[in-house]
C-alpha cells in the first residue's frame, strides 16, 4: 500500500485518466474528490460489503434452514431426474 500525505487542494494521479484531490480536512475525516472515466467503478467498501452480505442473507433465507444445493435440485426436478429415473 502506497501512504501519501497531502494537503487540502493537492491531488494524486492514477494512472492517465483519474484524479484525486483532496477538499478538506476536518478532525478525523479528510473529504477527497475523485475525477475518473465514466465506466471506472467508484464505490465505498463499506457499501459494498454491506450488500454483499445482505445478499448472502437473502440466498440463505431462500434456502431455507437445513437446505442443500442437492435438496433444491431434487425438488426443481421433482426428484425424478436426480437418480435418473423417470
Amino acid at each position: 500500500m502506497l501512504v501519501l500525505t497531502r494537503k487540502v487542494g493537492e491531488r494524486i494521479l492514477v494512472g492517465d485518466d483519474i484524479v484525486i484531490t483532496v477538499l478538506d480536512s476536518r478532525g478525523d475525516g479528510v473529504r477527497i474528490g475523485i475525477d475518473a472515466p465514466r465506466g471506472v467503478k467508484i464505490q465505498r467498501e463499506e457499501v459494498v460489503r454491506a450488500v454483499t452480505e445482505a445478499n448472502a442473507e437473502a440466498a440463505a433465507a431462500a434456502a431455507g434452514p437445513g437446505d442443500d444445493a442437492e435438496a433444491r435440485l431434487r425438488r426443481a426436478l421433482g426428484d425424478r431426474g436426480a437418480t435418473g429415473d423417470a
